[in-house]
């Protein structure tokens, strides 16, 4: 949330944090020129004025600037961690800056909330889209131990050393399956997971074939068994791959708050649900139903190649970002075709029967201001013609307003995150 400074062209970005109970809060300072702003109507700024008391003394608050960014915590919180950069005063007292009035640091922007976060937490969260060598040189920078990650898998109240090395098997696992990097094994493990995949992709498109479909669901096929064989082993590995997943993540409401754990259950399910109800054969009209949604749902396996590219990555999280913009586009959208789509159907709806509809029209009203025009069903009078010229005219200059914005902000944040 943007909002303003105070000085004329000068924002500010409001984040919060947590830390034993205090409601800490960061503010990212940017200038103009600098970034691309979004900002807050005065309405929604009275609304939604976080800042209305200091929760901290005056004293006791710290600035830090990173690269221009500017974090506010406390000396308290900092402190807890006396081995560290920051938490050392004679350390940190070298990159105070009069001028700014804060500690300046000239590090990586990204890695600071992470780094912040392990001192407000006691927990690290690496950043998911920096490289992992970058995060470690600043972690080693403000001297943050990796040991310290143990503390993830802690229960509260819980600190034997039984429990910490289970916790310890289970958080190196969890690195295992999440960060192909981390050892030679583990790459080789996300290796065979793309392959399987890949496998798994072609035996969905070939299935659709008249001259493979055989293959797969008649058991008395040549080549039905060692393709059975090879499902299943895919699927095997696919489920260990989940089960593991499951087991060791640190907790089980976020497992399951995962978008890529839910497409993983999703494309797991369909094998089991075809082998309880007997098989593939499609004929068996009371299974029929059935085997149908599950061969749908194989569809989702392909969304798990995105784990294994940062770059997709990158994309889904910048598309996310721009969700308020493709919100307005699919209201821009559903209003214009409504309202075109009836205007037209009581334009063309007499005498022309390709438009004896209201959907029938909204049909054609989104064919054309897409520019898709398949000519399936166009106007015959000349005010429908006239009307129609009209639409796809508007609706160009419609769709390219919102369109700009969210090529943009899209931009934007790609750039932002590949930093």
């Amino acid at each position: 949330m943007w909002f303003g400074g105070g000085d004329k062209g000068k924002f500010y970005k409001l984040k919060d944090y947590e830390n034993t109970g205090l409601s800490l809060t960061t503010y990212t300072f940017v200038t103009d020129g600098y970034e691309t702003l979004e900002e807050n109507s005065d309405k929604e700024h009275e609304e939604n004025n976080v800042v209305k008391e200091q929760c901290v003394p005056d004293d006791d608050l710290v600035y830090i600037n990173v690269s221009g960014t500017i974090f506010i915590t406390t000396y308290s919180c900092l402190n807890s961690y006396p081995n560290t950069l920051l938490g050392n005063e004679e350390r940190r007292r070298q990159y105070y800056s009069e001028k700014l009035n804060a500690y300046f640091f000239n590090r990586h922007r990204p890695c600071f909330d992470s780094i912040l976060h392990y001192y407000q937490t006691g927990k690290e969260a690496p950043p998911l889209n920096v490289d992992p060598d970058v995060y470690a040189k600043e972690k080693e920078f403000f001297g943050i131990k990796k040991e310290r990650e143990v503390t993830v898998f802690i229960p509260e109240g819980e600190g034997s050393d039984g429990i910490n090395c289970i916790n310890s098997c289970r958080m190196k696992v969890h690195n295992f399956l999440q960060d192909p990097r981390s050892s030679s094994l583990a790459a080789v493990w996300h290796g065979f997971d793309i392959v399987f995949i890949c496998i798994s992709i072609g035996f969905l498109i070939f299935e659709s074939e008249p001259q493979f479909k055989t293959q797969f669901s008649d058991k008395k096929a040549e080549y039905y068994v060692p393709l059975f064989i090879v499902n299943c082993i895919i699927m095997g590995f696919f489920t260990t791959d989940f089960l593991i997943r499951l087991v060791t993540w640190p907790s089980l409401l976020d497992f399951w708050k995962n978008l890529f754990n839910v497409l993983d259950i999703l494309s797991i399910l369909p094998f089991y649900v075809n082998l309880m109800v007997g098989g593939g054969d499609e004929d068996d009209k009371q299974h029929y139903v059935v085997l149908r949604v599950c061969r749908i749902f194989r569809i989702v396996r392909i969304f798990k190649f995105v784990r294994h590219s940062r770059d997709l990555l990158i994309i889904m999280k910048a598309v996310s970002n721009a969700k308020r913009e493709l919100i307005l586009l699919v209201c821009l959208l559903f209003i214009f075709v409504i309202t075109f789509g009836s205007i037209m159907f009581y334009i063309e709806g007499s005498a022309n029967q390709d438009f004896n509809s209201i959907m029938k029209s909204c049909w054609w009203v989104i064919v054309t201001i897409t520019t898709v025009g398949y000519g399936d069903m166009c106007p015959s009078s000349a005010g429908g013609k006239l009307f129609g010229g009209f639409v796809l005219t508007l609706g160009i200059v419609f769709l390219a307003l919102p369109m700009t914005i969210i090529v943009s902000k899209f931009s934007f944040v790609y750039e932002r995150e590949k930093m």
